[in-house]
């Protein structure tokens, strides 16, 4: 077989020195134009080469009661178990870890946490990523929180405390001392309808509001009883 007629200076070229401490430097061979250089990792897993991940099928009711816990599942893609994920909320300077947990068969998850304090939050999962997958996040969507609350409702005409007068159609809710205008949500069994303050009232041991009765229509609500409220 005819051997390669290589200059030494060529072959110097091709040449690398590999460092091995006390035993030397072992030479070799530097890769020619064209031919592809791949590192690996700690993981063995070669740069660049990480998998996409993406969230699939997340789910959760998004209105609670304060105190009560709020739970959220889904599977993250490609399915592995052992990965890390993790449910956070957006505040002000950047997003907040509320609980995490580890994915399952099928790369399957659920993540739960108790809110306290009735304030909407901007709520996320994410995936920090690892040496052999990408990060990913998705968001879940705004969590609603709710007190339960005392309620009546009242009809008729008449002036407002907080100006105006009472009709048939007017959307609001009385009560003691949130301010007038002040929006409250208030949810009874799947619906749910945000209103202004209007008037005072009740005077009821037991009641924080009273619904119009175009409110008390839109709600469903009939009598009297609890509703979830935002205030």
């Amino acid at each position: 077989m005819s051997r390669p007629n290589i200059s030494g200076r060529a072959l110097r070229a091709r040449l690398a020195p590999v460092a091995l401490g006390s035993l030397g430097a072992l030479w070799l061979a530097a890769p020619s134009a064209g031919e592809a250089v791949s590192s690996a990792g700690a993981s063995g897993v070669a740069g660049g080469a990480r998998a996409r991940t993406a969230f699939r099928g997340v789910r959760g009711r998004l209105d609670v009661l304060d105190g009560q816990a709020a739970s959220f599942a889904g599977a993250l893609l490609p399915a592995r178990a052992g990965r890390l994920v993790e449910l956070q909320r957006r505040e002000r300077h950047g997003w907040r870890s509320l609980a995490h947990s580890f994915t399952g068969g099928h790369g399957r998850f659920r993540l739960r946490f108790s809110p306290h304090g009735l304030r909407g939050e901007l709520l996320r999962v994410l995936y920090p990523g690892d040496r052999s997958a990408r990060a990913s996040a998705r968001r879940v969507g705004v969590l609603s929180v709710f007190r339960l609350a005392g309620a009546s409702w009242y009809g008729g005409g008449g002036s407002l405390a907080c100006g105006g007068w009472l009709t048939g159609s007017t959307l609001g809710v009385a009560n003691k001392t949130l301010p007038c205008g002040t929006l409250v949500t208030l949810r009874y069994g799947a619906r749910s309808v945000t209103v202004p303050v209007i008037d005072r009232g009740p005077y009821v041991a037991g009641r924080d509001f009273d619904l119009t009765e175009a409110t008390k229509r839109a709600l469903g609500f009939e009598g009297t009883g609890d509703v979830w409220s935002s205030r």
